[in-house]
């Protein structure tokens, strides 16, 4: 059993409760995600927010269930509310005992007097349904529950509840009906041996913290649309399920099943944390399915990213191959073949189910450095052949050009990349028309991917019987022209050369790609000198800053409104995905699994300070690096898992 716990005192903590969330997910894209606490301090808060296009589309259905117990002759409210006039009605986050995620499932212990009780929420893998389950653990007499549901259907992101006048409750048998404005869906409520009543009023003024923190409408009102009454004897099970399919399993049965997906992807791992962490790659995981016709892929994060190519990529490694699932990695890999366009992969798949965007120089590299890892592990042949006409297919693109000056540079080999007004590398932070970081030119990491990627479809090349000599021909040139990213005044790389006000010589850490992957690009001596560089202005306990602290350009906090944070995305703001090739980096100058463990221990208490048991996207820049971003981010998961991996 895997489990990360929270005791009385951190429960009881309200600011602590707040500022700790959980996340389930179906494998489709949809999830549940909420605080310790019971608060909905985000737009994104619920129990029910479906991808009705998977993995995108997503809605929020059904925002709450306010439970209330009566139990000799007290009642007990178990939600806690804020609003907008600054009350804070119910609180039931004064009953909690503890919480825990057990084999993946967020569990709340509740104590009603001299009763206990246990809370626990799964969605069904593969199905738009969620399950509260409830056991009483103890108790003397039968604890009667009301529960009261609570529905929105608007866009996850934000929006206004649609007329309530449009929302249908029927009650029929065990259980009832919502019928809900958007696409004619219906939400379908069981409960077994309820009483159910149909409600219609709207409950108005939530107040969401968090998106006041992001300077965003923090305001949102729900529709209570049905009560239902029933009751648990001492030692019992039961529950609700909500989803937009009638049917499916009980309560219990779905938890169940929750927690034995967890344990077996968990299984065999001897390590509690690396358990952990099989877990919480799962997440990410999902099945699209645009026009009925399904491919895996990868989620880039929750609760507001959706599948982005770059990210896909670079996390597919760490969250696929080193948890044993090559099959599925191999599967994702071959679904994106079919989207590569001159030369150029994806960047994102939009939320509202439009066309791919290719505004991206790095993901087709990172695509083949997924690719190039997938048939180190599977050792298979067939794989090789089918995926080598992609590889060519991309160096290609970017040899003769392509999207947004695209293009190899016939001087020296090297690629060149940019136009005003777009972002094409990681940092890709945007303000209006404002790129922050344009990095026009010829970008470190970009050269570093494109010399293994060239290096990939040698290999690829040989291995199918084609010649390797062109590819081989082009990285020689790569590796000789290199030398022009040196910066012997600061002892590291430029982090861009040739752009359109020179050699950019901010210290980043785009430059430690050239030494994990590739060291031989810089030699011993240079190589070690940026990872030292790197080490003294950008590492910190969780992850590596993109901005080092002594340039004018630096932002120690990210926070305030999207213009704010926006400009401090990556301007040092720490990203823990980088924690990845610094270690890879360090290794292969220094050598000392030892020592590159102590960079990564760190990382573990950063997996119950935010999201439970998975790793968010970003920290702030200066200490005590408080947690930001999404959640839960699949590249910042895959690295923290590689970088176990390598050492040890």
């Amino acid at each position: 059993m895997t489990t990360r716990r929270l005791s009385r005192p951190d429960c009881t903590d309200l600011e602590v409760a707040e500022r700790r969330e959980w996340l389930v997910t179906n494998g489709r894209g949809s999830y549940a995600m909420g605080t310790v606490a019971g608060t909905l301090t985000r737009r994104y808060h619920g129990l029910l927010i479906a991808a009705v296009e998977p993995p995108v589309a997503r809605r929020l259905v059904l925002p709450s269930v306010q439970l209330e117990v009566y139990y000799r002759g007290e009642n007990y409210a178990l939600a806690t509310n804020r609003w907008k006039s600054g009350l804070r009605v119910p609180e039931g986050w004064r009953f909690l005992a503890s919480f825990a995620v057990v084999d993946g499932v967020p569990t709340w212990t509740y104590e009603l007097g001299d009763a206990e009780l246990e809370v626990a929420v799964a969605m069904e893998y593969g199905a738009d349904r969620t399950a509260v389950a409830l056991r009483v653990v103890r108790a003397v007499e039968a604890l009667q529950f009301t529960a009261r549901v609570l529905v929105s259907d608007r866009d996850h992101h934000g929006g206004a509840l649609p007329d309530p006048d449009l929302f249908v409750t029927s009650v029929d048998g065990g259980g009832a009906a919502i019928g809900l404005p958007a696409a004619a869906r219906t939400l379908h409520v069981a409960i077994p041996r309820a009483v159910f009543n149909p409600a219609h009023d709207r409950w108005l003024g939530f107040y969401a913290e968090r998106e006041s923190e992001r300077g965003l409408d923090p305001y949102d009102d729900y529709l209570h649309v049905l009560d239902a009454g029933f009751a648990l004897e001492p030692g019992a099970r039961g529950g609700i399920v909500a989803g937009l399919e009638p049917g499916g399993a009980d309560a219990p049965h779905i938890v169940d099943a929750a927690r034995a997906r967890g344990a077996e992807l968990s299984a065999g791992e001897a390590d509690p944390l690396r358990a952990q962490l099989a877990i919480a790659a799962d997440a990410f995981v999902v099945v699209a399915a645009p026009g009925g016709s399904p491919r895996t892929t990868i989620v880039a994060g929750y609760p507001w990213f959706t599948d982005w190519g770059r990210d896909t990529m670079i996390a597919l490694p760490g969250l696929l191959l080193a948890n044993r699932r090559a099959g599925v990695a191999e599967a994702i890999v071959r679904g994106f073949a079919p989207f590569v366009d001159g030369g150029m992969l994806p960047n994102v798949f939009p939320d509202g189910g439009s066309a791919p965007e290719y505004n991206t120089v790095d993901a087709a590299l990172w695509y083949v450095e997924a690719i190039r890892a997938c048939a180190a592990v599977t050792h298979d042949a067939q794989f090789v052949h089918d995926l080598f006409p992609v590889l060519r297919a991309i160096v290609d693109g970017y040899t003769h050009g392509t999207r947004y000056g695209i293009g190899v540079d016939p001087a020296d080999g090297l690629v060149r990349a940019g136009v005003a007004g777009v972002q094409l590398t990681w940092m890709d932070a945007k303000v209006g028309d404002h790129v922050i970081t344009p990095r026009i030119g010829k970008p470190v990491e970009i050269n570093a991917l494109w010399f293994a990627a060239l290096q990939t479809t040698a290999q690829f090349a040989l291995d199918c019987g084609a010649d390797p000599q062109p590819y081989q021909n082009a990285a020689a040139r790569v590796r000789d022209a290199f030398a022009r990213f040196w910066n012997g005044a600061r002892g590291c790389c430029f982090d861009v050369i040739d752009g359109p006000g020179g050699d950019d010589p901010a210290i980043r850490p785009n430059q430690l790609f050239a030494v994990a992957l590739a060291p031989e690009l810089l030699g011993p001596e240079r190589a070690r000198a940026v990872v030292d560089v790197c080490l003294s202005e950008l590492l910190t306990p969780v992850g590596l800053r993109t901005l080092a602290p002594g340039d004018p350009a630096y932002v120690g906090r990210y926070g305030g409104d999207r213009t704010a944070r926006d400009g401090a995305y990556h301007q040092g703001t720490v990203w823990p995905w980088l924690i990845g090739p610094f270690v890879q980096a360090h290794l292969n100058v220094y050598d000392d699994p030892a020592l590159a463990r102590t960079f990564v221990a760190p990382l573990a208490d950063a997996l119950d300070g935010y999201g439970i048991g998975t790793l968010g996207e970003i920290f702030d820049g200066d200490a005590p690096h408080a947690p930001c971003g999404t959640i839960a981010q699949a590249w910042s998961v895959a690295e923290f898992i590689a970088a176990l991996g390598l050492v040890g």
